[in-house]
């Protein structure tokens, strides 16, 4: 099982405004597979606050899917959630899966116990995981210990 270890990042929009990059660090055997060729983007649109970022209340809802959607990939590794993209207006959570019908089930499962989310999913493959190297490599900050 796959560590969860995460770096923050804060990065700045097209708009100006704050962009909080989470990335998700010992994922390597994942990638290395070559068996997660899907690149998926769970989007969440919220009306922003004047920083761009969520209210307390869309926030903590956020975080309660982040948990969750945390939890069923640990349990089920078909898919592996890779970075989290907030502000200006929008929550990306980005993971790579081995199939999309699989995942369908892993998401519904993670967020059966939360209120209707408004989520638009996008997918794409992406063997290479060309999304998650670029972010890599432009946010990573490793971990001090």
């Amino acid at each position: 099982m796959a560590e969860q270890k995460f770096w923050t990042y804060p990065a700045e929009a097209e708009s100006g405004k704050t962009l909080i990059i989470t990335g998700r660090d010992g994922i390597d055997k994942f990638r290395e597979s070559g068996k997660y060729i899907y690149r998926l983007t769970v989007s969440w649109d919220y009306t922003p606050l004047p920083d761009g970022m969520p209210s307390d209340a869309d926030a903590a809802l956020m975080e309660q899917a982040t948990d969750a959607l945390l939890a069923e990939t640990k349990r089920d590794t078909a898919a592996v959630l890779t970075g989290i993209y907030t502000g200006d207006g929008r929550r990306d959570w980005i993971f790579y899966t081995r199939s999309l019908h699989i995942f369908r089930n892993i998401l519904n499962r993670a967020l059966a116990s939360l209120p209707p989310l408004p989520l638009a999913i996008d997918a794409a493959e992406d063997p290479l995981w060309e999304e998650y190297l670029d972010m890599r490599a432009q946010t990573y900050i490793p971990d001090e210990d």
